[in-house]
């Protein structure tokens, strides 16, 4: 039986530049077994560490159905993604997981979708969104909202293009440039001038300050909050809970029955985050 608690070593097989401060890494573990049993769920995360540095809670974002590796978007924020930057392919880091709970694929069947991402949101959605468009005969219309703070910080680029083929693909910006001729506002504002269907199953990952105008806007739409799922940052260091350093609401593991909720659950405990 696996310890819980034990990292696998994984080999950085690729690195994509996405902005000046985030990387796409695609992972492979040296277990030939363990990289061909590695499944999870759109909205799982996983602990990566690097010796003498400590472990960072680091969202999947590729498709579960790919499985000859899986990939982690990751932004420099602190010394260990600050270490992990100056790292180059070849190069051995430590994952654990996955752990957490997921986007609830299944009950998305039938249904149109809405996914609003903030930020380096994007990622987690991502790999939702490329297992919702590898079988789309199972879902209804498909709408995208992304909103970045500048031009310069979009991730995903070449996707989000691509994803236009068969999606509704809106991006804005909180501040433009030159350069962009793009829209310019919050995210939430997309989704305020968008026709989105009130039968609608929304999700959407990013800062925390963007879910209520967000949410606020799909209520105004006729969306029932029951069917919107927010994915909550927060810090898991354990992953498994054990060390009680992620819980909110008083009782709430999030590493555990997070970080997807539904946006009726997020409330509940979001005086904590």
């Amino acid at each position: 039986m696996d310890n819980e608690f034990l990292p696998h070593p994984a080999v950085i097989r690729r690195i994509v530049p996405l902005s000046p401060d985030t990387k796409l890494y695609h992972l492979e573990f040296k277990d030939p077994r363990r990289q061909k049993d590695f499944t999870f769920q759109p909205g799982q995360f996983v602990e990566l560490s690097l010796a003498g540095l400590g472990e960072a809670p680091i969202s999947l974002t590729s498709s579960p159905l790919t499985r000859d590796h899986f990939q982690l978007c990751i932004k420099r924020v602190g010394r260990l993604t600050d270490f992990l930057d100056s790292l180059g392919e070849g190069r051995t880091v430590a994952v654990r997981g996955p752990y957490g709970n997921g986007f609830p694929l299944e009950q998305l069947y039938g249904f149109d979708l809405v996914f609003v991402a903030g930020g380096i949101g994007l990622a987690p959605l991502r790999s939702l969104i490329t297992t919702v468009l590898a079988e789309p005969h199972k879902f209804g219309t498909l709408q995208i909202f992304y909103g970045a703070r500048n031009p310069d910080e979009i991730i995903f680029r070449e996707e989000l293009q691509q994803w236009q083929q068969h999606a509704d693909v809106q991006v804005t910006v909180d501040r433009g440039d030159e350069s962009w001729q793009g829209p310019v506002g919050y995210v939430s504002q997309l989704v305020e001038q968008a026709e989105v269907a009130p039968d609608s199953s929304a999700v959407i990952c990013g800062p925390p300050a963007m879910f209520k105008p967000t949410v606020d806007k799909l209520r105004e739409k006729g969306v029932e909050k029951v069917n919107v799922s927010i994915s909550a940052e927060r810090r898991m260091k354990c992953g498994i809970g054990k060390c009680g350093n992620c819980i909110a609401g008083g009782e709430v593991y999030v590493c555990l029955e997070g970080p997807v909720f539904t946006y009726e659950d997020y409330q509940r405990i979001s005086g904590s985050f």
